[in-house]
This record gives structure tokens, C-alpha cells and sequence, in this order.
């Protein structure tokens, strides 16, 4: 468990700076522990995606051209709940809860309790046999080809999840919110499909770079993330104070997150850039009233 965990944090840093050019990409704005009453000691993550440039060509006619969509990250491994939202969109949101098991994806029940009133669709995403978008595809990270120099895993054949060890599955319950009628139905298809390309792409990157972070210890890790973080930020245009990243719990009164599991509230209001101020003066560069010739005269 904790190799997946500082692989995937590894995947996760290196993964946002390569996708990141000026102006888009994934910027960290706060990385910090977290404790909570139920969960425990964990990590809270806030990120800006900017990714204008990746959306399909229906949605960018009905999106302003520069936004981001806010992910933040409560990690109390093995269980974390993210949350996004979108910058103009208040009713736009999307939620999901992982947990993480050794074991090669036979839990039917482990999400029983929290969704025993919802519709779910399963679906199982194989790292070494599903298509990936072709943009995203390179044969040094294709786990049918890829082996490890130092831990000898690798060349996932077919058939590879019944005899492959060590194994584990991260489980994701993923919920999607987004209230405009003639969209909604669309709007889910392609935030479901989006967050499943990210997670196959995603792991099949943390398993082809297996020896590059395999012998770091969670402090290393961390440190990596920390100058990563800082580079993508500047990367993309931004720059921020430097960003500090550590393990240590901070006294509950310095805290700025929710003090239990996170819930973002979402307001129906439009945000309030598209918000007129009710004392704007009126322009009085045209007429009030607009007088035409009568064609009779």
C-alpha cells in the first residue's frame, strides 16, 4: 500500500507538469495536512485545471475562454474524497470517494453503504488492455511492453490481474452534478469518460515509471512534489509564494478547511462576475428612445 501511495504521488506531480503550458495546465494552490474528527489524519490538496484547449468543441462554444475547474483533495489513505467544481458553473460539481484494496477488483460491496440509493453503472478499467486516446499513447509507458529493471514487474499480458503479484484496486464511486436542462445528460457522458481516460492514463504512468520512484521514502516523494508543484505553477504563468509541503498535523485553529468530511456548498446565484451592480450608472452615450422617419411623408 504504501508503494502504490508514493507512486501515485510521484505520477500524479510529474504527470501535471508535463501536461502544463503557459497559460494551462494544473497549478497548486495549497497542500497541507489535514485532520479530521471521523478520518484521521490526512492531506488537503487544492489545484486550479486549466484546460480550456482540451474540451470538446460543443463545450467550448458555451464556456468564456479563459477558467478552471477547482479540485480539492481530502486524503486520509486508504480513503479520499475529492471534490470539483467549475469557476462559472455553480451548478456544475462532481464528487468522488476512493478506497484503495489488495485485492484484483472483487469487492462487489465496497461502496454498499454510501451509494445503497443511487443508479451506478460498474465499470472495470484494465491498465494494460484498454485503448487509451491516441494523443496520450507512448510505447515506453504501454504496460504490454514495459518492464522493470528493479522490481522485474512488467509485460502485463492478457489475463495479467488473475496471477500478477502484488495487486491492489483503487475503487472510485464517481458522482456527477450539473442542473442545465438539454445539457445534463451530455455534460455527465463526457465528465464519466474524461475521469476514467485520466485514471487509466494515470496508472499505466505510475507503473511504466515504477523505477524512478521506487526507492524513495515518502519524505523523498514529498520533496519531489514540492519542487514539481513549484515549477508547473511557473510553467503555466503563475507564481506563487513557495509552496510548502510536510507531514506534520497543524494545530485545528490555523486550519482553513471544513472540520469534518468536506461538503462544497453550491449556490444557484450566478457568480459574481456575471452579476450586473444594481447602482452601474445607465450609459447615456445613446438615445433613450429611438425615433424612425415616417415612410409615408
Amino acid at each position: 500500500a504504501l508503494q502504490y501511495r508514493i507512486g501515485q504521488l510521484y505520477m500524479i506531480s510529474k504527470h501535471s507538469h508535463e501536461q502544463s503550458d503557459r497559460g494551462e495546465g494544473v497549478e497548486v494552490v495549497q497542500n497541507e495536512p489535514y485532520e479530521d474528527p471521523n478520518h484521521g489524519n490526512g492531506q488537503l490538496t487544492e489545484k486550479r485545471v486549466y484546460l480550456n484547449s482540451k474540451l470538446p468543441s460543443w463545450a467550448r462554444a458555451v464556456v468564456p475562454k479563459i477558467f478552471y475547474v477547482t479540485e480539492k483533495a481530502w486524503n486520509y489513505y486508504p480513503y479520499t474524497i475529492t471534490e470539483y467544481t467549475c469557476s462559472f458553473l455553480p451548478k456544475f460539481s462532481i464528487h468522488i470517494e476512493t478506497k484503495y484494496e489488495d485485492n484484483k477488483g472483487s469487492n462487489d460491496s465496497i461502496f454498499d453503504k454510501e451509494a445503497k440509493d443511487l443508479e451506478r453503472e460498474v465499470c472495470f478499467i484494465d491498465i494494460a488492455s484498454d485503448e487509451i486516446p491516441e494523443r496520450y499513447y507512448k510505447e515506453s509507458e504501454d504496460p504490454k511492453y514495459f518492464k522493470s529493471q528493479k522490481t522485474g514487474r512488467g509485460q502485463l499480458k492478457e489475463g495479467w490481474r488473475e496471477t500478477h503479484q502484488p495487486i491492489m484496486c483503487s475503487y472510485k464511486l464517481v458522482t456527477v452534478k450539473f442542473e442545465v436542462w438539454g445539457l445534463q445528460t451530455r455534460v455527465e457522458q463526457f465528465v464519466h469518460k474524461v475521469v476514467r481516460d485520466i485514471l487509466l492514463i494515470g496508472h499505466r504512468q505510475a507503473f511504466a515509471w515504477v523505477d524512478e520512484w521506487y526507492d524513495m521514502t515518502m519524505d523523498e516523494v514529498r520533496e519531489f512534489e514540492r519542487a514539481t508543484q513549484e515549477a508547473t505553477n511557473k510553467k503555466i504563468g503563475v507564481f506563487p509564494p513557495a509552496i510548502s509541503i510536510s507531514n506534520i498535523s497543524m494545530p485545528s485553529s490555523t486550519r482553513s478547511a471544513p472540520s469534518s468530511a468536506p461538503s462544497t456548498p453550491l449556490s444557484t446565484d450566478a457568480p459574481d462576475f456575471l452579476t450586473v451592480p444594481k447602482d452601474r450608472p445607465r450609459k447615456k452615450s445613446a438615445p433613450e428612445t429611438l425615433t424612425l422617419p415616417d415612410p409615408s411623408k
